[in-house]
């Protein structure tokens, strides 16, 4: 399988198993309203589904490291995703709903690291930009999945909504069987218990720590606004199930569109400016929301704290490999452990903001962003990303 091949089975592949997680900005908000639940409970529901996922992320990559055939292990995390949100949709209660979708999204969660370490170590001096393309699929599924959502939201229910969105991920699993067979063979030796240790205490030193930190904050933001806003414009501003998922989706055209340009923009000049730029137009814009502007003010000011967080995001993961000299996936599996497990916890104070009032949210989110901002801005935290041709070229 060429590499452009590879890239376009990912993207599609990112797509599908992002689909049912991607309609969920919708679809729990819409459970929310139909279940009465508070602004803290769900995001509580985000937090704990974001939290299940992150207990997959690093045996994933570890796994993705030691074992040969990786597309094997990519087939069966696709069926993971369409089983476990089909039986998500027939929760009967909350803390079941909640359960359900944590073990689904261990299945969408571990798609990532072995898909990006994949891609991370066939890529070369080009890391960022394949890790932006990849992503590309995600970011569309996140701009798709809520616009279908809202639409089958006035007509199914919340449930009937979960149902169908894991159809994408079910019919992929089938067509990916074949093709799974020339993904691109491992190292079975790849990432020993040495390599963690030794990839762990890089994560340990000053550098590692800041990055660590930045992720956090980053991605803790941008969970408050994809977890907040839906409700916001449903409850707050009245808007119907269709016209928030049409709304939703428009807010993340940009930057899906903007992904790949962005990965391959820190590649050539670093991440550092890329990852200072990002954070700060979204704390920026996320700071003019805390005064609820006008309707088209409002959402150019949420396109921008949505759009350039989004874009930023392969430049956030390429930053995690550079530390890596070996075992991509298990770096990339630390880097989702932090960005969806502890990041989600951005879902859960941002409801609990929420309920104090929609200024305070986007306050928090915008305060995220700015801290990620300065973080991006203090001495280099990690490799240039100049250091990747070196990487392979050892390899």
């Amino acid at each position: 399988m060429t590499h452009r091949t590879l890239l376009a089975w990912f993207a599609v592949g990112h797509l599908a198993n992002d689909w049912p997680i991607a309609a969920l900005w919708l679809v729990l908000p819409a459970a929310g309203l139909a279940l009465d639940l508070a602004p803290g409970e769900v995001g509580l529901l985000f937090t704990v589904a974001g939290l299940g996922g992150a207990l997959a992320y690093l045996p994933a990559g570890m796994l993705a490291d030691r074992v040969a055939n990786r597309g094997r292990l990519l087939v069966a995390t696709v069926w993971w995703v369409a089983a476990g949100y089909g039986l998500a949709a027939m929760a009967p209660g909350f803390w079941s709903l909640a359960l359900l979708l944590s073990l689904a999204g261990m299945g969408n969660a571990a798609w990532h690291p072995i898909a990006t370490g994949v891609l991370s170590r066939t890529a070369g001096d080009r890391r960022a930009h394949a890790l932006g393309m990849h992503a590309v699929g995600g970011t569309l599924a996140e701009v798709l999945a809520p616009l279908f959502a809202g639409v089958l939201l006035a007509h199914l229910g919340w449930r009937g909504a979960l149902a169908i969105s894991a159809l994408p991920a079910l019919l992929f699993g089938i067509c990916f069987v074949r093709a799974a067979r020339t993904v691109p063979q491992g190292d079975r030796a790849a990432a020993g218990a040495a390599d963690l240790r030794h990839l762990l205490a890089a994560w340990r030193r000053t550098g590692g720590l800041r990055l660590v930190a930045l992720i956090c904050a980053y991605n803790m933001a941008l969970m408050a606004l994809l977890s907040m806003i839906p409700l916001y414009l449903a409850a707050a501003r009245g808007l119907a199930p269709a016209t928030v998922g049409l709304v939703f989706a428009g807010l993340l055209v940009a930057g899906a569109l903007a992904q790949p340009w962005v990965g391959r923009v820190s590649d050539i000049v670093g991440r550092r400016p890329v990852l200072v730029a990002g954070n700060l137009a979204a704390g920026l814009a996320g700071a003019m929301l805390v005064f609820e502007p006008p309707f088209w003010p409002m959402i150019a000011a949420m396109a921008v704290a949505v759009g350039a967080s989004d874009a930023i995001r392969a430049a956030v993961l390429a930053t995690a490999v550079d530390r890596a000299e070996r075992g991509h996936a298990t770096a990339l599996g630390i880097a989702f452990v932090l960005l969806d497990g502890v990041g989600a916890l951005g879902a859960l104070l941002a409801g609990l903001a929420a309920g104090v009032s929609w200024p305070h949210m986007f306050a928090l989110a915008a305060s995220l962003s700015l801290a990620a901002a300065a973080l991006a801005g203090a001495p280099a935290f990690g490799r240039r990303p100049d250091t990747a041709a070196a990487d392979t070229e050892r390899r």
